[in-house]
């Protein structure tokens, strides 16, 4: 009766987030970092501005259901070919991912470059790390506020130019300019705009890591593309430890000096081992590496090599080595046939489109010198940037005729209903069901050229 009931354990599923502050890091790694994020914010502000044939060179442009990508025009029926692209692009991040890691995750996604971009304004603005974990410190003062204020500004002004460029992929960019400049814009821009910068604007200047840690489902099945043999950013244990600062043989190559831990974007230490927070960027590379140059001893203690690697101590050959093994072989070759068989898909694609429908409110009828007359309407679409003029022709049928216009004109990347009504003389078919086919043919271009089967009735 005098027992005590055991006291409730509270068990916190979410650890409470620790800001983390990475140290500016110069080196090879760092170099190529900011290549990409040049590289692909060149193209991804720059592409919409680009033009074609008089149109945006890159434009999706939901209202009129046709995408544009560098003179190619895709409509609905074209979405096979969008989905090849996603398809291809998912083996070639499986590819890259068995072969190197995450390296996509640290040099080109997205999170990660603008994630860059915002810590180099708040570097430029607050200062370097020992700065800024002071400025957190300090209590709110006109410096601060100025600071905190400027900084926050500046993202931004980043977060809603980039939301402008995202929604100029789906309206055209500078009609999108125009009416921004005369405060013209309608719901859905001014709507996706606001979402998209508020986005750019809370992940990269917020939320950060916590987005690669929590919210990308990538870092959760990147084990699935990992074997013993995949490049890693790795500590050779073997050679740092025991660390320490004293010059004996006691003591490894790791100093102890946590720069590796200070200039990781996700605040993880790389000599705990292999951890599914790690972006791959080689932040820490650089720094250990500098490190080394200045304590007179070898580069390589963090470095890209594989498990098998460490454990066997091989040397560069050998890793290359295993490059070339069944599981980049398989990805490999998935990735290069399914790219051939998209890119020879849009060779012999035919820039011209056919669908015949009937009309159904008269399933046949006689008209004047007892000829058999159906009605119908064809869907032409010109999916090619050039204008053509088209001859409309019918066969399948000893004596059918188009009793219409048989030549249409059509601009370049539009669609238009042609409605077509076909005779023949009493007799030439037979009661009920005949097979007929529609030809047609661009006058000055005949290889454009687009067959259509069709059903031609004759009443009893």
């Amino acid at each position: 009766m005098n027992a005590r009931a055991p006291k409730e354990a509270v068990i916190k599923m979410y650890a409470k987030r620790e800001d983390i502050h990475p140290r500016e890091v110069k080196g090879p790694f760092a170099t190529l970092r900011w290549a990409c994020v040049w590289l692909t914010q060149a193209l991804f502000y720059g592409l919409p501005w680009l033009s074609m044939h008089g149109r945006q060179a890159v434009l999706f442009d939901l209202g009129a259901r046709k995408f544009h990508l560098f003179g190619l025009v895709l409509w609905p029926q074209d979405f096979i070919y969008l989905a090849g692209l996603l398809i291809i692009c998912a083996y070639g991040l499986f590819l890259v991912t068995a072969v190197a890691g995450r390296v996509w995750c640290g040099y080109a996604c997205p999170q990660t470059v603008y994630t860059e971009i915002f810590l180099w304004i708040e570097r430029r603005i607050e200062g370097d790390r020992s700065a800024r974990i002071r400025l957190d410190r300090q209590p709110w003062t006109l410096e601060k506020l100025g600071k905190r204020g400027a900084k926050h500004l500046a993202w931004g002004t980043v977060a809603l130019w980039t939301g402008f460029t995202f929604v100029g992929y789906f309206t055209p960019i500078r009609a999108l300019g125009d009416a921004v400049a005369h405060l013209g814009l309608g719901p859905w821009e001014a709507f996706w705009i606001l979402f998209y910068g508020f986005a750019t604007y809370g992940n990269a200047g917020w939320m950060r890591e916590q987005v690669c840690k929590y919210m990308c489902p990538y870092a959760r099945f990147q084990s699935a593309m990992f074997d013993r043999d995949t490049l890693i950013v790795s500590y050779d244990a073997a050679r740092g430890e025991p660390r320490g600062m004293a010059r004996n043989t006691a003591k490894g190559d790791c100093i102890d000096c946590s720069l590796c831990v200070q200039v990781c974007p996700v605040g993880i230490d790389i000599r705990d081992g292999l951890q599914y927070e790690c972006i791959g960027c080689a932040a820490c590379i650089d720094a250990c590496s500098g490190v080394m140059d200045k304590v007179g001893r070898p580069r390589g203690l963090i470095r890209y090599s594989t498990e098998n690697a460490l454990a066997g101590g091989w040397n560069a050959k050998q890793i290359r080595a295993r490059l070339l093994r069944p599981r980049t072989l398989g990805y490999g070759l998935v990735f290069v046939l399914m790219a051939a068989g998209l890119g020879s898909a849009l060779a012999l694609r035919t820039p011209l489109k056919l669908d015949v429908i009937r009309d159904r409110g008269s399933m046949g009828r006689e008209v004047e010198d007892g000829k058999i007359e159906n009605v119908y309407r064809l869907q032409l679409m010109n999916t090619g940037e050039r204008p053509h003029r088209f001859h409309i022709g019918v066969a399948g049928i000893p004596s059918a005729a188009i009793a219409d216009e048989d030549l249409v004109e059509l601009d370049g990347a539009s669609a238009r209903a042609v409605p077509v009504r076909v005779r023949v003389d009493h007799g030439a078919a037979r009661t009920g069901s005949n097979a007929l086919t529609f030809t047609v043919t661009a006058q000055d271009d005949p290889a454009l050229r687009v067959t259509e089967k069709a059903v031609f009735i004759v009443p009893r």
